[in-house]
């Protein structure tokens, strides 16, 4: 007779394990859930769904930007320089700004000179009306 129960607890032990991912996720802006997505996103099907929960979120909070990942997507997995320029060419203004101000946030290095370089022009060429000149050093 205890067989209806089974239900009912594995609904109970769902329930308890999404407030407290709730709660962790409120908490100090999410760093206690961190090392717990990072863990779940070894698991194919989890990394899939985190990855269509963030791709969702960030086309709702800015579609430039989402469409300037969607298409360097491609050569994410192959940072050549090559095919990152390429890939950086396709992109429209508005997305290469989307994209060049997300990556300023983040804080990204170029690794080298002719890196920084490059990036730099790519800014110039983003700015409607911006002069041409280069910076003397």
């Amino acid at each position: 007779m205890w067989w209806f129960l089974i239900p009912l607890v594995v609904l109970g032990a769902m329930v308890v394990f999404f407030g407290v991912l709730i709660v962790l996720g409120r908490y100090r802006g999410g760093a206690l859930l961190r090392p717990i997505i990072t863990s779940l996103s070894r698991i194919g099907f989890m990394r899939r769904f985190f990855t269509r929960i963030s791709t969702a979120a960030l086309e709702r909070q800015n579609p430039e930007l989402a469409g300037a990942m969607r298409k360097l997507s491609t050569v994410s997995t192959n940072p050549n320089p090559q095919a990152v320029q390429k890939a950086m060419s396709r992109l429209s203004p508005a997305e290469r700004r989307a994209y060049l101000e997300a990556a300023q946030e983040q804080g990204e290095e170029a690794p080298n000179r002719q890196a920084r370089r490059r990036v730099e022009r790519m800014q110039q060429q983003s700015r409607p009306g911006g002069s041409r000149k280069r910076k003397r050093r």
